[in-house]
Order: C-alpha cells, then structure tokens, then sequence
C-alpha cells in the first residue's frame, strides 16, 4: 500500500520518527542504569511495543485489564497494571495470573489492599502489589510520609508468610510535568518525583517491609531526570509518538512527533478563509490540551505529508467529521486555489493517546514509503 490508496482519515505513523524516539528513549535509561518498562496505552499496538522491547525495555505498563490479557496472549509476559485495582476486577487479574502472566497491581489505599489479600487467599494465590506514591499532587497515590503508607505495606505484606498478596514495589507518575516548559523546572520535578519515591521505600524498608522495586515515571521527567539514585526502573508512553503538548513542554520538536492524522479537503468557506477538512473530532478526539500552553494549536498542526509544517494553518474547529483548517496567522482568502479540493495533509494531534484511541488501526509509513497496516487495541 502507498500513501494515495489509503481512505482518510487515518491515524499515519511515521516509522522512522518512531523507531528513532524509541532509541533515544532506551539509550538515556541505559545512561542512567536502569530499566525500562514502556506505558503501551499510548498506542495499545503489539508491533510498536515490540519494537521498544528489541530496543531493550523489560515489561510494559498497561492501563486496562484488556490491554494486559491482548498483550499477554502476543507473547508479553510481565505487565504492570497501573490504575488502581478494585475488587470487582480481581477474577480477571486471577485469570491472567494463573495463565503464567506476570501481572503485577497496584493499590494506594487500604481497602484496596485488604481486598486483593482476601481475594487471592481465598484463592490460594499470591498477588504482587506495588503501592502508588503521590510525589507531585496531581492524581492518586499515598504521599511518602503518611501514616498510611506503612498500614498499607503491612497489609500487603502480612506476617511475610503467603497470604494473598505480597508488597513488591512502589510507584509514582509525576504527571504535573505536563504543566512545565523548562528545562530547568522539568529537572527539579525529575528530582522531586524521585526523591519523594525513594523517600517512600526508604520507610517501607526501614519499618521491616520487602519491597523491591521504585518505580517513577512520565515522558518528561525521564527525558529531564540528572540522575536516579535508588530507581530500579522508570516507565514513559507518549515518548514514542510524543504530540504537541509534548512539543510544549519541550522535550521533542515537531520534527519528532511519529504520529498525525491523515485527511483529505471536502470543500471550503472562501469568504471565511476556511478549508473543510475529513477529519473532525472523531478523528482528532476532543482533547484540547495546548489551549492552556504557551502555543494554541486548536485541534491539530496542519502539515504536508512528509510531516513539513504549514506554518499559520491549523485545525481551529472540528465537529463530528468535518474539521476546519484556517490560517490563524494572515487569514487566507485564497485558500481555496492554496489547498484545493482533494488536497491531502497530514494533522499533528494535540495528545497522541486520544487520538490514536480514535482509529482500529494504524497505517505505518515506512522508511522506503510502503504503508503496512497495525492493528491497535479496543476497550477495557
């Protein structure tokens, strides 16, 4: 397949693009000795997690149940769950366990803990559970000096005897890195994230509880970590396609982004300066995440299809399945003879993961410009 065969729109992966943020990736955590564990729910894709594995990640990290059994049946043996467990979802975590997966959970409360040690005594299993860390105050976690971090640990380490569930790690996602711009303050974040983390275990070890793994990570923090004294592993997802807020927050160019919509001019609106695309919200998501950055983006960086940008014209609205391109620089009253009907362009997204999670497939454009068809992963 070439790129005029395909139907648009369509999520377009630029491989080379890819497989480049890939190794930069994988090289820095090879520099700063330790391993990778890749966050797979930014493309839910089996050759794109197989290639960061031949890159030399070690596990991934997926964010639904359903992601964990599809990856598991490709040949992925050990996944970490990373949204907090709840009980009604444990027969599955059982099913995925007791098929040879090495599923570990995570929990950052007590409850949650007590319920996994009841369910996996009841069922002659023993869960590993890592607790999340709040070292930023942007989600879920427990914070590393709360009375409750060591309850919970106790809880999941018992009397240190198979009981159900056993403590195997920490956690955190500093996930507030996404509101930074500097290099300066992505470093200090960086620090904070891991500091806090080791903070965590430190007391967890001291107070008698095992507990082997510290585990931190967001795609900027990775890229500005200085160093990860007492880290044993670091995750990161959007780095593999990253996007435009990422481009924001400065860890990339635009010339890295791997991933854009491809879409195909339908008509215009001469006296509005508009172009109307084919590709609308359900095509680029809803997701408007550089609206409150520094560079507004609207819905999508217009580009040639080598991924140039077209510097000015942007996706300013999108309805269901029609988006508007407009030049938001020198409105453009020409627009219709500068991109005329049937002109295709290529759209950078704003979050890569919501709008790959827009497609059922991906078409990977090669380095010599053959297009293959990845399947991508639906559901939970």
């Amino acid at each position: 397949m070439t790129l005029d065969q395909i139907e648009t729109p369509a999520a377009l992966i630029n491989q080379p693009r890819m497989e480049r943020n890939i190794v930069r990736m994988q090289s820095r955590m090879d520099m700063l000795g330790v391993a990778f564990r890749p966050h797979v729910k930014t493309t839910k894709c089996v050759e794109v997690a197989q290639a960061q594995r031949g890159a030399g990640a070690r596990g991934i990290t997926v964010s639904t149940l359903k992601e964990a059994e599809q990856f598991f049946a490709a040949g992925f043996r050990d996944i970490l769950y990373a949204v907090g467990i709840v009980a009604s979802k444990l027969p599955r975590a059982l099913a995925l366990r007791r098929a040879g997966c090495d599923l570990k959970l995570i929990v950052d409360n007590l409850e949650a803990a007590q319920a996994v040690a009841e369910f996996g005594r009841a069922h002659g299993e023993d869960f590993e559970v890592w607790i999340e860390i709040d070292t930023d105050g942007h989600r879920s976690g427990v914070q590393p000096d709360e009375s409750r971090l060591l309850d919970i640990g106790r809880m999941l380490h018992g009397n240190g005897e198979p009981h159900g569930a056993r403590l195997g790690g920490v956690m955190t996602h500093a996930g507030s890195s996404y509101d930074l711009n500097t290099p300066d303050a992505l470093a200090a974040l960086a620090e904070q994230e891991r500091a806090g983390c080791v903070r965590a275990v430190g007391r967890l070890r001291d107070a008698g509880l095992p507990c082997d793994v510290v585990s931190v990570g967001s795609t900027p923090t990775a890229l500005a970590a200085q160093h990860l004294e007492g880290v044993t592993e670091v995750r990161a997802g959007v780095y593999v396609f990253f996007d435009l807020v990422m481009r924001n927050v400065g860890v990339c160019t635009t010339g890295d982004l791997a991933l854009g919509v491809l879409t195909t001019v339908i008509g215009h609106q001469v006296d509005k300066g508009w172009a109307i695309l084919d590709a609308g919200w359900m095509a680029m998501s809803r997701d408007r995440g550089t609206a409150k950055q520094t560079q507004d983006y609207g819905y999508g960086q217009a580009c040639t299809l080598d991924g140039a940008p077209l510097d000015g014209y942007m996706l300013t609205g999108a309805n269901q399945e029609h988006g508007i391109l407009a030049n938001v620089e020198h409105p453009d009253r020409d627009i219709s003879v500068h991109l005329p009907v049937g002109t295709r362009l290529l759209i950078l997204p704003n979050h890569a993961c919501a709008t790959g999670a827009q497609f059922p497939v991906y078409h990977a454009l090669l380095e010599d410009g053959e297009v293959v068809v990845w399947e991508r992963f639906y559901g939970w």
